[in-house]
């Protein structure tokens, strides 16, 4: 399992302080991505035994209650979904006050159509999702949590 890169401190993925978490390797390489250096698959870091037990600490550390942005490449894609997963499941029995939110370039239809069991474990787990591939002819900076204006912010399903 590999990912890209973690940031401890980020201000700017979510509300509030989050620790952000970024997969390596997807499948949809939208013209214009912020991250294109996630897109390969062998590139990024070992995923080692210890990643996670970092990822709470940051969470936790000095005090401050941070939420966990998952980002990537792509954490939804089949080869992503194991890892996105366990840190979910280990994030929310550890520190179940802990808001998860998840960018995927899958619309929450396409992946409510997956049969995978780990797609609805992880959305089960998912406070919320930004959905839909980035596209550069909507790009719209201004727009919270999303680059482009197809895509949506959905807490537990719901549009916002």
């Amino acid at each position: 399992m590999r990912y890209a890169g973690i940031i401890p401190n980020d201000l700017s993925a979510a509300p509030g302080v989050c620790v952000t978490f970024f997969t390596q390797g997807c499948p949809h390489h939208c013209p214009g991505c912020h991250n294109p250096e996630t897109w390969d698959y062998e590139g990024g870091k070992e995923f080692e035994g210890n990643t996670i037990e970092r990822i709470e600490q940051y969470l936790t550390a000095n005090g401050i209650h941070r939420d966990l942005c998952i980002m990537g490449g792509e954490p939804l894609c089949p080869d992503n979904q194991f890892l996105t997963l366990l840190i979910c499941n280990t994030i929310k029995d550890k520190l179940p006050d802990t808001k998860i939110y998840i960018w995927t370039g899958y619309t929450l239809e396409e992946l409510n159509k997956d049969s995978n069991t780990r797609i609805s474990q992880i959305l089960e787990k998912t406070d919320a999702i930004i959905d839909g591939p980035y596209i550069a002819a909507e790009r719209d900076i201004t727009l919270p949590m999303r680059g482009s204006r197809n895509q949506r912010i959905l807490y537990k399903g719901i549009d916002y």
